[in-house]
C-alpha cells in the first residue's frame, strides 16, 4: 500500500484546477509560504517572511483538508511595532507564543475594547470586528499562532475585497462590552465561558477520566464563534488514550516533553517527538496518541474547527467514546502491544518507568463489553 496515496502525474493534472483554490492564490499574493505539514518541531523558530499588508512577518501551515475546514498561521510583530488594522468575515483564535503586548478591537460605531496579553494568552477575534495588535516591547519581537476558518470562506466568495472590506457589525457577537475580554472563570460542564485567558499554560483544568491517564481538560468556544478549542494535560510517565476524528485539530504543545504516535487504521504508528512550541495536526481520521516522557505534567492546546467533531446522536464527540460501542477511542485494554512497548522504552532511556497502573485499573470499572460479549461475563 502507498501510504501517501500518490497517483500518476497525468491523473493529478486532471485535478490541478481544484487544488489551486482562491484561498491558496490569496496566500501566494500576500507573498507568504504555505507549509503543507502535520508536524512542526517548533513554532517559535519556524521561518517567516515579510507580510507587507499586515506590517509584520508570517507563514501559513496547512493540513491536507484545510480547504474545507481551518488553517493555521504564525505571525510576528516587530519590536516596538504594531500590525495594521484588519477586519474579516471569518473567525480567528490566537495563542501568544512569545512577547507581551496588547490588542484593540472595535466596531463601525466606534465601540472599542483594548486588552493586554503575554506568553500563553489565548483569545478570539469577534467576527468582522476591526482589530489591531501592538508589541509592548521595544527590544524583542512578539510572536503568535492563529487558527482561522478563512479557507472555506474565501473559497466560497472568491472575493478578498468582500471578505476583508465589508462594513457590518455583528452586534450579537461584539457590541463593545467593557468586560468582553475579561479573564473570566464561569464553567458549564467542561466549557469555560470566556473570550480571553491570560495564562493558558497554568489555567486550572477539570478532571476528565474518559480520556485516560488521570488528566485534566477544559474547552472553549470564544467570541460566540463556531470554531472551538480545548486544553488537555496529563501526568508524568502517563499517556492518553488513542483516538481519531475529522481534520483540522492543531495540537500545540504548551508544556512538558514527550511524543505522539499517529497512524491510519491498519498501518504501523509513526512517532513525532515534541516539546513546548511543537505543532501536531493529525490527518483526517488517523488514530493518534500522546505520551508524556518528561519530568513534569504535559499540556497541549488544540485549535479546532467543528468539522473535527464527529458526534453521536447525543452530541458527544465520538473521539471520547469507546470503539467497543461504536466510538473512535481505543481503550487501553484494546491497544496494540506496540504502544506500551514504545512508551516503556522511551521512559527507560530517561530512567523512568510507566505510571499507568491506576489508569488501567480505573478503565476496568467502566469498560464496555466487547461486541458479542454479554455484560454478565464482562
Amino acid at each position: 500500500m502507498t501510504k501517501d496515496a500518490n497517483v500518476s502525474d497525468s491523473m493529478a493534472k486532471n485535478f490541478a484546477r481544484e487544488k489551486n483554490t482562491p484561498y491558496a492564490s490569496w496566500v501566494r499574493n500576500e507573498g507568504l509560504d504555505i507549509i503543507s505539514a502535520h508536524y512542526i518541531p517548533d513554532l517559535n523558530t519556524v521561518e517567516l517572511k515579510p507580510w507587507d499588508r499586515r506590517g509584520g512577518r508570517g507563514v501559513f501551515i496547512n493540513h491536507e483538508a484545510s480547504r474545507t475546514s481551518n488553517d493555521c498561521y504564525v505571525c510576528e510583530i516587530p519590536a516596538g511595532g504594531k500590525l495594521a488594522p484588519q477586519r474579516q468575515l471569518f473567525e480567528e483564535m490566537i495563542m501568544v507564543l512569545s512577547g507581551n503586548g496588547s490588542t484593540s478591537v472595535w466596531n463601525d460605531v466606534g465601540k472599542k475594547v483594548t486588552f493586554e496579553w503575554g506568553p500563553g494568552s489565548l483569545f478570539a477575534i469577534p467576527l468582522n470586528t476591526w482589530h489591531q495588535h501592538f508589541n509592548g516591547s521595544g527590544a524583542t519581537a512578539a510572536r503568535f499562532v492563529s487558527s482561522t476558518n478563512m479557507p472555506p470562506v474565501l473559497n466560497m466568495y472568491d472575493e478578498p475585497e468582500f471578505v476583508f472590506d465589508t462594513a457590518h457589525d455583528f452586534v450579537g457577537r461584539f457590541n463593545g462590552e467593557p468586560d468582553y475580554f475579561a479573564d473570566k472563570d464561569e464553567v458549564e460542564g467542561l466549557l469555560l465561558k470566556t473570550n480571553f485567558v491570560a495564562d493558558a499554560v497554568n489555567l486550572p483544568l477539570i478532571h476528565a477520566k474518559e480520556r485516560g491517564a488521570g488528566g485534566g481538560h477544559i474547552r472553549f468556544m470564544m467570541a460566540k464563534g463556531s470554531m472551538n478549542s480545548h486544553i488537555s494535560q496529563f501526568p508524568i510517565a502517563t499517556y492518553k488514550k488513542g483516538h481519531r476524528h475529522g481534520p483540522g485539530a492543531h495540537v500545540i504543545i504548551m508544556s512538558g516533553e514527550g511524543f505522539s504516535l499517529m497512524w491510519p487504521e491498519g498501518e504501523e504508528p509513526k512517532r513525532y517527538d515534541w516539546k513546548p512550541g511543537a505543532l501536531i495536526v493529525p490527518p483526517n481520521m488517523w488514530f493518534h496518541q500522546h505520551f508524556n516522557t518528561g519530568d513534569s505534567p504535559a499540556r497541549y492546546l488544540a485549535f479546532k474547527h467543528e468539522v473535527v467533531s464527529i458526534r453521536n446522536a447525543q452530541g458527544v464527540p465520538k473521539a471520547w467514546i469507546s470503539r467497543r460501542i461504536g466510538g473512535d477511542q481505543i481503550d487501553y485494554a484494546d491497544e496494540s502491544p506496540i504502544v506500551r512497548d514504545t512508551f516503556a522504552k522511551a521512559l527507560a532511556q530517561k530512567g523512568l518507568t510507566p505510571q499507568m497502573d491506576a489508569a488501567y485499573a480505573a478503565e476496568l470499572e467502566d469498560l464496555p463489553p466487547m461486541p458479542g460479549e454479554s455484560t454478565a461475563t464482562a
